[in-house]
């Protein structure tokens, strides 16, 4: 499980959170939405370890990451797979390579049994044939799944999503979240998914979480987020420009 508690932070501005608190269930996706630049990736490196807290906590079970260092901090790293908008991919190494780095830095596994992970995980996001290409020479769809290879080739307990649809026409868009599900079900992941795709987005999420201004506005099922008679709510998830924008 994952808990954010009463998550505070600036970069010597502004508040980005502001006692920003919601939980993620072993097992479950919660989709994040918000509006952009309301602190969303920020987020995701807090839980991840990458970012400390001016104040609150971030448990992943029952330890708070934001009090780990060194090796401890390392370990519980190593159960998180993470996705970033960009692919983040190596220029200099093929997809094949790209996918298996995880592997050869972390593990002690074979060549062999490093291969046979990769090509698994190859198979699994339909890129077999491109195992042999760099990030210049394949599309910005295969671009995003050889990144989500990549960060499931080590079986993480833990995935975090930053936006993986960004880039990608609304038909490869589709695709990778229909992909994302599919795995899903299959590896069984705790996950938090960025995304401004709604209400596609809906059908694979378990829950979803609204930030907006430093707080989780509301939490709710995709149902009840879809039903909600908050009009900032509403407004967002209808993309309504009709009149000012609704503040509280």
């Amino acid at each position: 499980m994952i808990k954010v508690e009463d998550l505070h932070k600036s970069f010597g501005g502004p508040k980005i959170f502001r006692g920003l608190s919601f939980q993620v269930a072993t097992g479950e996706i919660v989709a994040l939405i918000g509006r952009s630049g309301d602190g969303k990736s920020v987020l995701l490196k807090h839980v991840a370890g990458l970012i400390k807290p001016d104040q609150g906590h971030v448990f992943i079970d029952d330890t708070d990451i934001c009090c780990l260092r060194g090796k401890r901090l390392e370990e519980m790293r190593s159960r998180f797979g993470f996705v970033f908008q960009s692919g983040a991919l190596f220029d200099s190494l093929t997809v094949f390579e790209n996918i298996a780095f995880p592997l050869r830095e972390k593990s002690e596994l074979s060549d062999q049994e490093i291969r046979e992970k990769v090509l698994s995980a190859l198979e699994q996001v339909g890129l077999t044939e491109a195992e042999n290409r760099y990030p210049a020479q394949i599309s910005g769809g295969m671009t995003k799944r050889t990144a989500l290879a990549r960060a499931l080739v080590t079986n993480p307990e833990i995935m975090l999503f930053d936006e993986p649809t960004t880039g990608l026409d609304p038909i490869i868009g589709h695709a990778i979240l229909n992909l994302l599900d599919s795995c899903h079900k299959r590896f069984g992941f705790t996950g938090i998914l960025v995304t401004h795709e709604i209400p596609k987005v809906f059908e694979i999420v378990q829950k979803v979480a609204f930030l907006y201004e430093g707080r989780i506005l509301t939490v709710g099922s995709p149902e009840e987020m879809l039903s909600s008679k908050d009009p900032i709510v509403q407004q967002f998830i209808t993309g309504s420009i009709e009149g000012p924008i609704q503040y509280r």
